[in-house]
């Protein structure tokens, strides 16, 4: 089944290119014993430097055109707050598959995208004043260095729930963002409602024949 097509794994992979760059920069200009660790990687300390904002504009312009492609899909409702309710059932792998109402997006992969929207719009507000900060002045430069900290460590720990939710808690999910494709089987056990918007099949009949054929 086709999940994402070419242009949002483009842009999906836009995002992690200029994340990974940004923090790698990011953590060599922050960080003095990952400076001669990193800063080589991208041409000396001055050239790290100079990179860094623009990497991090890379992030953030590619990141805009992410939401603006995935804008519905990433809107809550009410069926998310629904799924929050029963958090504690999906972190426990309680029930083999998700709740029937659970379409493209579950509220939890709601949450951290726009959880990364709101760190995204800090992280480039705060970085603006550290980049000019002589336009700026000291005291909102050092307000920014804050903030962008802040910023950075919820995206940091973000990203890192991102790829384990992504390829260990959820085999089957990596190729959807290589190949754009998935199984029936990941689908209807993570998202029932988009499987049969799909496919006009039930997701449940689906599951309980292949179980069935398993046994057998």
């Amino acid at each position: 089944m086709l999940r994402h097509p070419v242009y949002t794994r483009v842009l999906h992979w836009s995002v992690a290119i200029f994340f990974v760059l940004a923090l790698l920069s990011g953590f060599a200009i922050y960080t003095p014993w990952l400076f001669r660790l990193l800063t080589p990687l991208f041409g000396g300390g001055p050239t790290t430097r100079l990179l860094h904002p623009w990497f991090s504009l890379g992030f953030v312009a590619a990141f805009a055109l992410q939401v603006l492609n995935w804008l519905q899909p990433m809107t809550w409702n009410s069926d998310d707050t629904r799924w929050m309710r029963q958090l504690r059932d999906y972190v426990t792998n309680a029930h083999a598959l998700e709740p029937e109402y659970v379409d493209f997006f579950n509220a939890g992969q709601k949450l951290y995208f726009w959880a990364i929207v709101a760190s995204a719009i800090v992280f480039l507000v705060s970085g603006i004043p550290m980049w000019f900060p002589r336009t700026f002045g000291r005291t909102t430069a050092a307000i920014g260095y804050v903030a962008h900290d802040i910023a950075a460590l919820v995206m940091l720990v973000g990203f890192i729930i991102h790829i384990y939710e992504g390829t260990a808690a959820q085999p089957g999910t990596f190729r959807s963002m290589t190949r754009g494709s998935v199984e029936r089987r990941w689908a209807w056990t993570h998202h029932p409602a988009w499987y049969r918007r799909a496919t006009g099949r039930d997701p449940r009949a689906d599951y309980d024949a292949a179980k069935k054929t398993t046994l057998a």
